[in-house]
């Protein structure tokens, strides 16, 4: 049925959901059903008429256009139809009709973007609208639906394809066609969107932005918001800071560092030293978190890191204010207050128009009377009044705002959208200053002014946030979003920003002018203050004279730097990297920072040489640079090998070396890497002065020599050298003994290495054989040793060259930490990868001092999340390379936990998890129980019963499984716990009620579930299920006084709730009069679950579970600072 009367944008038609031909849909999906025509004008008489309210809005504003398309002849149009174009914020639009319908019975109605076919790739643009066919007889009769979507290049149309029947739309009666002439209306609204690409924040406003690290835009905010309080970042300036400090591991360094940047840089700023300062890794960069938490926490750590210092007490004086508590006696002098202190405060929305009612709801006098009296020492029970009355405000007034709360009945945290105003100038002494306790100075004039609003625009489950601030306190205020700033005015700032619903109002005085609305998201959560009395002291000059001389010099240089790189990248296709190595860097590397191979080439001499230089030229800077001299330089080219091995490969000829850098890059380099990298030879003499190079014949080839010693397991780069490929192993063998310093009387051993990649590969060479037949060619590695005579190889752990390099290859060094301490290396251990599970329990036993190993267990690390994997590593079930390897990558962090018992033996035993819900509290209680798997339900529930408040001794326990807030299963006491899985379903134990136990012979036992429904009438379970006993001819209105009483629902809030009958999805709404046991008298159901009494709460807001949200509400881990 076609709803006639307009609804919120929030909600869509219900048809919108259904992805088949009866749905909103664009164009691409209505190609599929009959042939694309022609875009075309309308073969008929029509006109159109555009209203706009775009006319002198300032730029940002979000433009709305009524479009009005009268279109005569309409019932001998068979073919598509568009209208004219018309322009909304910048944009062409025009409307799509089907007089016959898109292949269905329906008058099928769409928005088009008229210029889709000619913009650029990858457009898109963000509409609301709705479309209208008007009824020209009765105006409150026109059908009306509304939309919203991002247009882009695959829908470029959007709308309903069955608008409305064509069997009223045609009926002459119903007022749709006059004089067969249809009138169809369009709402168009559209904000005009920045091109961010190319503006520039600090040119247009003089501010620059934070740039966002995945999810802090919630930091952002706050730190833009304490920014522009100049008392606290000059405080921030003057903490004390060392040059020798790094802002990665000091947090006032790090600050001061952020807040020189927003002050001078001229592009956003990053804030990935902050965050390191903070202790944070990259899962709590993508972690959202609760801004107000986090200035608090922030504000506390401010606070310790500044005592001792000149600033010591800038956070008390700026943001804390006081507040007494009392309690006083009616009827007998007993009075009792007490003071406390407070660095912000939190203002309830709900149920609060504005600011002003907040406060004065947060002053209410709270009466203590009746089954509440108080107990006064020495006078017993009495009436009494309690509440809480400022003594003091601050300079700075933080005001929280409680958008979100929990709702305990429901079980789920909500958002509180709802609209509430705040004033830019608040004054906390009106009605005679009601808000102050007695004692209060009245001298100080509590006038404040609006600094900053900070807004959380989303829901429950994420969002995004921002700031409006104006930093001097002057007319102008700016939008701070990330990287971006921007001018505002002040409807923006405070109005936008109240909640509640928007409205776009219409101005066509012609039909069906009711403006449309939908719930606004985006609203305020956070409000600063500043005192008018201390505005001139908070908002002061801060200038480079505030800035330690240390941090202007370090920054400066830091700034430098960057324009340096950026400069480099700008020019980087006019220049080639050439990165030299020698005989000195293979000295210092091999043996230290690498035993394979030759070279780490991101460690040689480094020439960033322009690509038109001539290849001889830049010998010459080699020269200057090195102090070889030209004639003395031989360079050879390096080669990746099919077997990954990067080894010297030949000299450049002659030819090659009368080529630009450019042209010998582009003509060596396979894979066309911008680096060019060489080896460079020489030959010094007995006084380490280069000599002339001798010609490289055909025959020789260029050996590299390594020594190995097992005793020392020490491997190091010794020489090179020519020999000639005809001649024999044994020859060069006097040559290796006089640069290892041995005599020449002692054997050694030779070993060709020949890959480690993805095994190590190293063979023995035979003395008496050629290079040629070995297949030793240029750049070829040769270990040796001495040969073993004298003494037994068992003596030494790795007696040869290949023993050493397993070694090597499979070295692993693995941080522990403690599974309780997950961001903290307690000790590291170096082990093998083919270390057995035994071989890495019994090291970590020994480091720990615990004598059994079995009471090791192991947890994997998340090389992603940076946090330990969910499932520990079962007993003697990996060895210690599947225990590091975490998709691709190989982790070198492994989580310990000392246990209580031997490991084999816990995993012969079952842990439960156990949500216990006792009878008469609200908040259930999570245990677990461990017991041998074969044990039963109710060994669980007897073990349970010595660990909770039972309401009786002979309480009866029961365990059920609660899946997706529905009951699924009673647990039989005598089933095995082994096959019971507490991973995916909720484990509950509650007492069995009284009444359960004696059912009488026409008593049932239900399920009763809470629902709502979402925006698509999809019925959504939440909160905790349960059993009810009904009686033969029981009334809904007796079945609801018995569940108010069970769930402690005040009137208030039961009256608000709907009761049904829910089966298989189909819902039965119940009157008081019904008689609710004969809704469940049939048995054909599809289990018990899906047949039960719904309570229908009306808030739509998201829900989650009780598992996520019991603490906060969509932030999983608490603000840590760890420094």
């Amino acid at each position: 049925m076609t709803m006639v009367t307009s609804q919120p944008l929030d909600q869509e038609d219900e048809e919108m959901l259904v992805p088949n031909n009866e749905v909103v849909e664009g164009r691409n999906a209505l190609d599929a059903t009959q042939p694309v025509e022609a875009p075309q004008q309308m073969e008929v008489d029509g006109q159109a008429e555009v209203v706009s309210t775009a006319e002198n809005q300032p730029e940002n504003e979000t433009q709305t256009t009524r479009f009005t398309w009268v279109i005569e002849n309409f019932s001998r149009q068979n073919k598509r139809l568009y209208s004219d174009v018309f322009t909304v914020g910048g944009y062409k639009w025009r409307v799509l009709v089907f007089p016959k319908g898109n292949n269905v019975e329906h008058l099928s109605l769409y928005l088009d973007v008229a210029d889709f076919a000619t913009l650029p790739y990858n457009w898109s643009r963000y509409t609301i609208f709705n479309l209208s066919v008007v009824n020209q007889l009765h105006s409150r009769y026109t059908v009306k639906k509304d939309a919203q979507h991002q247009f882009h290049g695959r829908e470029s149309d959007w709308g309903f394809t069955s608008f409305m029947p064509l069997s009223e739309l045609y009926d002459s009666s119903k007022g749709y066609l006059v004089n067969d002439t249809c009138i169809i209306e369009a709402d168009v609204a559209v904000r005009k969107v920045i091109d961010y690409w190319s503006y520039d924040s600090k040119k247009e406003t003089g501010y620059v932005g934070l740039k966002n690290q995945g999810a802090t835009c919630y930091m952002n905010s706050l730190l833009q918001t304490l920014y522009h309080i100049p008392y606290f970042r000059k405080a921030v300036y003057h903490m004390p800071t060392t040059e020798n400090d790094m802002p990665s591991g000091s947090i006032p360094l790090a600050l001061q560092s952020l807040f020189y940047k927003l002050q001078y840089n001229e592009t956003s700023v990053a804030t990935k030293e902050l965050t390191k300062s903070f202790g944070w890794d990259t899962y709590d960069s993508f972690m959202q978190h609760d801004v107000q938490e986090l200035n608090r926490v922030l504000c506390e750590k401010l606070e310790d890191k500044m005592k001792g210092t000149v600033v010591e007490g800038t956070i008390q004086k700026l943001f804390e204010g006081h507040h007494m508590n009392y309690l006083e006696c009616i009827n007998v002098d007993v009075k009792s207050t007490r003071k406390e202190s407070f660095y912000d405060l939190q203002l309830d929305v709900k149920g609060c128009q504005d600011v002003y009612a907040s406060f004065d709801k947060y002053v209410e006098v709270e009466r203590l009377e009746g089954d509440n009296k108080y107990h006064a020492e020495g006078h017993g029970l009495q009436d009494a009044r309690k509440g809480v009355l400022f003594t003091d405000f601050p300079p700075v007034l933080e005001l929280q705002l409680k958008r979100f709360e929990y709702d305990y009945t429901r079980d789920t945290m909500v958002k509180i959208n709802d609209r509430y105003e705040f004033p830019l100038e608040l004054d906390l002494d009106r009605d005679g200053g009601k808000y102050l306790s007695p004692d209060a100075d009245k001298s100080v004039r509590n006038l404040y002014t609006l600094h900053s609003v900070l807004v959380h625009s989303g829901g429950i489950s994420g969002g995004h946030y921002y700031a409006y601030i104006r930093p001097t306190l002057s007319d102008q205020w700016f939008k701070f979003d990330d990287e971006r700033v921007t001018k505002e005015d002040l409807k923006r700032a405070l109005e936008e920003q109240y909640g509640g619903e928007e409205e776009l109002p219409q101005t066509n005085p012609g039909y069906n002018n009711a403006p449309f609305k939908f719930t606004k998201y985006s609203n305020a959560y956070m409000l600063v203050y500043i005192r008018e009395s201390d505005k001139e002291k908070i908002v002061c000059d801060v200038n480079e004279n505030d800035i330690a001389e240390h941090l202007r010099i370090r920054l400066k240089r830091e700034k430098e730097e960057k324009e340096t790189k950026k400069r480099y990248k700008a020019e980087a296709h006019l220049y080639t990297i050439i990165k030299v190595a020698r005989d000195a860097d293979l000295l210092q590397q091999i043996g230290k920072d690498l035993f394979f191979d030759l070279i780490d080439h991101e460690k040689v001499h480094s020439f960033r040489i322009q690509k038109q230089m001539m290849f001889n030229s830049f010998k010459e800077e080699v020269a200057k640079e090195l102090g070889i001299p030209v004639q003395f330089q031989r360079f050879w080219l390096w080669a990746k090998r099919q077997n990954q091995t990067y080894r010297p490969n030949r000299p450049l000829t002659p030819h090659e070396e009368t080529l630009t850098v450019g042209q010998l890059r582009d003509a060596s380099n396979k894979t066309q890497n911008a680096e060019l990298k060489l080896f460079l030879e020489i030959e010094l003499g007995p006084d380490l002065n280069p000599l002339p190079l001798p010609e490289k014949t055909i025959d020789e080839i260029l050996l590299f020599f390594k020594l190995y010693d097992p005793e020392k397991l020490e491997l190091r780069f010794v020489g090179r050298s020519f020999v000639k490929s005809s001649s024999k192993v044994i020859e060069i063998i006097p040559k290796l003994k006089e640069m290892a310093g041995f005599s020449p009387e002692e054997d050694i051993q030779l070993y060709e290495e020949i890959k480690f990649e993805p095994n190590v590969m190293c063979e023995r060479l035979e003395k008496n054989a050629s290079f040629r037949s070995c297949q030793i060619e240029d750049g070829d590695i040769i270990c040796f040793q001495k040969l073993q005579h004298t003494h037994p190889v068992e003596k030494y752990q790795y007696p040869d060259v290949p023993s050493f390099f397993i070694y090597v290859k499979n070295r692993q060094i693995v941080h522990f930490r403690s599974l309780d301490r997950p961001k903290e290396d307690d000790f590291f251990l170096e082990l093998s990868k083919s270390h057995t599970y035994d071989d890495v329990v019994e090291r970590v036993a020994y480091k720990l001092g615990l004598d059994d190993p079995s009471k090791i267990r192991l947890t994997p690390h998340n090389c992603y999340s940076q946090q330990p994997k969910p499932h520990h590593i079962k007993y003697r079930g990996a060895d210690l390379l599947d225990m590091l390897v975490h998709h691709n990558q190989i982790s070198d962090i492994l989580y310990y936990e000392v246990l209580d018992i031997p490991l084999p033996e816990l995993q012969g035993l079952k842990t439960l998890k156990i949500v216990f819900l006792h009878a008469s509290k609200e908040e259930p209680v999570i245990h677990n129980i461990r017991l041998p798997k074969q044990s039963t339900v109710g060994d669980v529930l007897d073990e349970l019963k010595t660990k909770v408040e039972l309401s009786h001794k002979d309480a009866e326990l029961r365990l059920i499984e609660v899946f997706v807030h529905k009951i699924y299963k009673v647990f039989p006491l005598s089933e095995k716990i082994e096959n019971i899985n507490d991973q995916y379903w909720t484990l509950r134990a509650e007492e069995i009620p009284e009444e359960e136990k004696n059912l009488g012979p026409q008593d049932r036992l239900i399920h009763v579930y809470h629902f709502n429904r979402e925006t698509n009438q999809v019925v959504q379970n939440f909160g905790h299920p349960f059993f009810l006993v009904i009686h033969e001819d029981e009334t809904l209105a007796d079945v609801k006084t018995r569940i108010q009483k069970k769930l402690q629902v005040s009137d208030d809030e039961f009256s608000k709730w709907k009761f049904a009958f829910l089966s298989l999805g189909r819902t039965e709404y119940l009157q008081d009069t019904d008689i609710v046991s004969r809704c469940f008298q049939k048995k054909d159901v599809y289990g018990a679950w899906e047949h039960y009494l719904g309570l229908e709460h009306t808030d739509t807001t998201p829900k989650r579970s009780f598992a996520t949200n019991q603490n906060r509400h969509t932030y999983e881990r608490a603000v840590k600072i760890y420094n």
